[in-house]
């Protein structure tokens, strides 16, 4: 259900902007997706686990929030990493 430690580190080169880079939006919205489709996928098996949807629910919210950050600092920033991750909007 978590994300391991080397595809979160395999998310941060693919997604960072400089060699060090492990804070920037780019990588924390990558890192978001990848613990929201886990947990979307948990969800299919199980339906009634309400406390886990709550925090599904904040990491999505959190996931549109850096995304609506980046889409106003920078829209080609935005568009670059909405094109990579598959996601809508």
């Amino acid at each position: 259900m978590s994300i391991t430690p080397d595809r979160k580190a395999e998310l941060i080169t693919t997604h960072a902007r400089t060699e060090n880079d492990t804070g920037s939006a780019e990588v924390q919205v990558a890192i978001l997706s990848e613990r929201i489709a886990n947990l979307t996928e948990h969800f299919k098996t199980h339906k009634k686990d309400n406390h886990s949807r709550r925090g599904l629910l904040k990491m999505v919210s959190q996931r549109r929030r850096l995304l609506d950050h980046l889409n106003a600092s920078d829209a080609e920033r935005y568009k670059a990493i909405i094109g990579t991750l598959g996601l809508r909007r």
